[in-house]
């Protein structure tokens, strides 16, 4: 197809537009990048700013994965996007499949009350009541098991499950298998994108878990990522008297940012494709 002198200047402004946006989103992430490896003495005789540095240096990383709490809160918030997620994709898989089922008896109450969380929630104070009630405080569990299922998600799921043949369903019936073997050898298989998506969901919210640390977790060593690296973030820069000697609070700065946000980035490359086929096809159906 021939394009036309307007076809070629409205495509030049849209990638004009699509680069600019890029750059701005890009951006950001370069100069943590640059500052976490530039030498303080560099970012000072720049005036803070640093984006191609001249001189390479990952003290700050290796101060920060040797002489701080940060090993120990990047093991804990491991142990609680692996075991989170787990319990979060199960929970809301078992939820989600019986709600997809028109048959199912009140079907229509539960869906009620699952929007009706959506809406309003029990407060801090009950829920720091009910935490504490059953002794979670002081536990890993605290930052687990309170956001075991996302409503919204299970939402997605059940729209997701609905829009599956119905014949599938009738077929494996008439083969004899029960709901609990269709959801694992049949439901499951063809719900990947879904499942996935939703994955990636939970794992971030667990990466990035903050809250419920500082209002359930007194106990230093169970302090999760995002929360020391909020520590290194408020500590005041201190004066120096040697600048290429001392690590100072803005190279840590960026260093602790860009450890917590890198396992993120590796692994959203590898899902990303299933992203937007998940959510599109479990919001078909509402």
């Amino acid at each position: 197809m021939v394009r036309n002198l307007e076809d070629k200047l409205f495509n030049a402004v849209v990638y004009t537009i699509l680069a600019f946006c890029a750059l701005i989103a890009v951006f950001p992430l370069m100069y943590v990048v640059s500052v976490s490896i530039t030498p303080f003495g560099e970012v000072l005789r720049n005036g803070g700013f640093i984006l191609i540095p001249r001189e390479i240096t990952f003290t700050a990383y290796k101060t920060l994965l040797t002489e701080s709490n940060l090993p120990q809160a990047f093991k804990v918030t491991v142990i609680i996007t692996v075991v989170g997620t787990a319990i979060n994709l199960v929970l809301t898989g078992l939820m989600a499949y019986p709600l997809s089922r028109k048959l199912l008896p009140g079907r229509q109450f539960f869906l009620l009350m699952i929007v009706f969380t959506l809406i309003f929630s029990g407060g801090l104070i009950p829920t720091y009541l009910t935490v504490k009630s059953v002794g979670l405080l002081d536990t890993i569990w605290a930052m687990i098991l309170p956001n075991a299922i996302w409503s919204f998600n299970v939402l997605i799921m059940k729209s997701f499950f609905e829009g599956l043949p119905e014949e599938l369903f009738e077929s494996a019936r008439m083969d004899g298998a029960k709901e609990f073997r269709i959801l694992l050898q049949i439901v499951a298989p063809l719900s990947v994108p879904v499942i996935l998506t939703i994955g990636l969901f939970y794992v971030v919210g667990h990466w990035n878990e903050f809250f419920q640390a500082i209002f359930y977790v007194t106990d230093r060593t169970l302090f999760p990522l995002q929360v020391i690296v909020r520590e290194i973030l408020m500590q005041s820069q201190q004066p120096l008297e040697n600048a290429d000697n001392v690590m100072p609070t803005q190279t840590m700065q960026m260093a602790s940012v860009m450890i917590a946000s890198l396992p993120v980035l590796i692994v959203y490359p590898f899902i990303q494709k299933h992203f937007t086929k998940g959510m599109l096809l479990g919001s078909i159906k509402g």
